[in-house]
């Protein structure tokens, strides 16, 4: 049963509200910049007047296009595409500095890209990603507040829920989507309080153990990963550099850390599509030598999937490594989302790309040469991908060699 307008309404006004006070969690004096498709309007509109009833100075919405983002990487000049955006980084990493709060609404296409050349989208993603290293370093080290949410768009639920009626697919997304961020609770925001608390005490266990390794293994994945000396395992909420909570990810399901960087080794299999640069990626092995991808192999997207590593030296790395049980609400639901957001917290997943430096004791104080010194990848991406499964085992390496179970058939072992 569909939900009726009202009770649409009224979710929406307490998702704004958690977007808003949990997810960002925008404070009396602080600017909050959203980041949004146009097609979120009235949730962007509900989200701007939640945060000027708390007192936000100003919402500076930044709006995209699905339709002229495609025109643009069918038709733009080739330089474009290797042209630094340096004015928005620029105005960016001057609203980080100045303690601005970052709100990004998400209702992507898995396929919004399908079909363009994968050079064009590659030399996009790389020089951005240079142009914004300055905010990223103020977003990765947790300097500022920044938080990410989805809502459906019509051509992400046909991909979600083919075989329900059209006119239905939306609402359905809607409702799987108020479940994952648990707005089908009788007090959310209780709720979420309460989620976060478990998720601490699993990475409470984890830095009491202090593993120097973990040990993949499950079909198709044999991978172990040294950890660096000092990681620290984090879970959903954040502390920026004023002391304010924030969750980065709604929904958010996992504890995570940093590896060691060149401590990678083996091969790991992916579980589940993902969705990247408006293409699917499936089916792929990843092997590691030291750390550095030294193959890959993918049953769909593998050109897409080659240039993601060739971005930079970075991109050939991990930077997370992410515990997500297989018993969660997300995998349990049994939907796959081909979003991120949602499918990395239906299993665990590993990051390409640049680690966080909260992940390291004191790293939120270090400069990227200590973190690098410290055994953290830097890059200019970041993407998760998902290898979890009921079928995988993961064992924690004490520094004396000591082995104790993690995961066990794709569960907490303890």
């Amino acid at each position: 049963m569909s939900m009726t307008e009202t009770e649409l309404q009224d979710k929406l006004s307490k998702y704004a509200d958690l977007a808003v006070q949990i997810g960002v969690n925008v404070q009396p004096g602080q600017i909050l910049v959203v980041n949004a498709p146009i097609t979120a309007a009235e949730f962007v509109r509900l989200i701007t007047a939640k945060a000027y009833a708390i007192g936000a100075s100003q919402v500076k919405v930044n709006w995209s296009d699905e339709f002229i983002t495609r025109q643009q990487f069918e038709h733009a000049s080739p330089e474009v595409f290797t042209k630094a955006p340096t004015w928005f980084a620029g105005e960016m990493t001057e609203l980080a500095e100045n303690g601005a709060a970052f709100l990004s609404v998400i209702a992507e296409n898995p396929d919004a890209l399908k079909g363009i050349d994968p050079e064009r989208i590659a030399n996009f993603q790389k020089t951005r990603g240079a142009a914004l290293t300055k905010y990223r370093e103020l977003q990765m080290s947790d300097k500022v507040s920044w938080s990410i949410v989805a809502i459906p768009s019509q051509p992400w639920a046909d991909k979600v829920f083919p075989e329900v009626p059209a006119d239905q697919r939306v609402d359905k997304l809607w409702e799987a989507i108020f479940h994952t961020v648990r707005l089908d609770r009788e007090d959310p925001v209780a709720a979420w309080q309460e989620h976060l608390d478990t998720l601490e005490s699993k990475a409470n266990v984890l830095n009491a153990k202090k593993y120097a390794s973990l040990h993949y293994i499950a079909p198709g994945t044999d991978l172990s990963i040294e950890l660096p000396e000092g990681h620290l395992w984090a879970q959903g909420d954040s502390i920026n550099a004023k002391g304010h909570s924030f969750v980065a990810n709604m929904p958010t399901e996992e504890v995570f850390t940093a590896p060691l960087k060149t401590g990678v080794n083996g091969t790991v299999r992916s579980t589940k599509p993902l969705s990247y640069g408006g293409n699917v990626i499936d089916g792929f092995s990843i092997t590691f030598e030291q750390g550095r991808i030294t193959n890959v192999s993918a049953e769909q997207g593998q050109e897409a999937l080659e240039y993601l590593i060739s971005l930079d030296e970075g991109a050939k790395y991990l930077g997370e490594v992410a515990l997500v049980p297989h018993k969660s609400p997300i995998s349990e639901s049994g939907i796959l989302y081909f979003n991120t957001l949602f499918d990395e917290n239906a299993s665990n997943h590993l990051a390409i790309g640049t680690a966080y430096a909260f992940c390291l004791e004191g790293g939120k104080e270090m400069n990227q040469d200590e973190l690098t010194a410290r055994g953290l990848n830097n890059s200019v991406t970041h993407v998760d991908f998902m290898i979890g499964s009921a079928e995988m085992d993961i064992y924690g390496i004490t520094a004396d060699g000591t082995r104790e179970p993690v995961f066990q058939k794709g569960n907490w072992a303890f």
